[in-house]
């Protein structure tokens, strides 16, 4: 199983306006990627921290539906509002151990 972390650190006072695009975002992904997505905000640690999580069968799998996401124009203007509110961000891909 193939663990992609998307963290990013938001612009200060942006959560609730970043988490109610991401519930949008997250029902265009899981329709492109057909992965199961996860949001997670921050609770300790650097604030207005924003983690999108998708969970892949194989890393084939997170290749195919990050090429056919990017493709969509519904999701490059969605991506484009989400932009403005972040600071920065990395991606993090983990291979889960069965």
């Amino acid at each position: 199983m193939i663990i992609v972390r998307n963290v990013f650190q938001l612009k200060f006072g942006k959560s609730r306006e970043a988490v109610a695009l991401w519930k949008k975002g997250a029902v265009m992904l899981t329709k492109s990627t057909n992965a199961k997505v996860r949001l997670m905000t921050d609770v300790t640690g650097p604030f207005y921290t924003l983690v999108m999580e998708l969970q892949f069968k194989t890393l084939s799998d997170f290749e195919r539906g990050h090429g056919s996401a990017g493709a969509s124009k519904e999701w490059s203007a969605w991506y484009k509002k989400f932009a403005t509110l972040v600071e920065s961000g990395r991606r993090e891909i983990y291979k889960t151990i069965e």
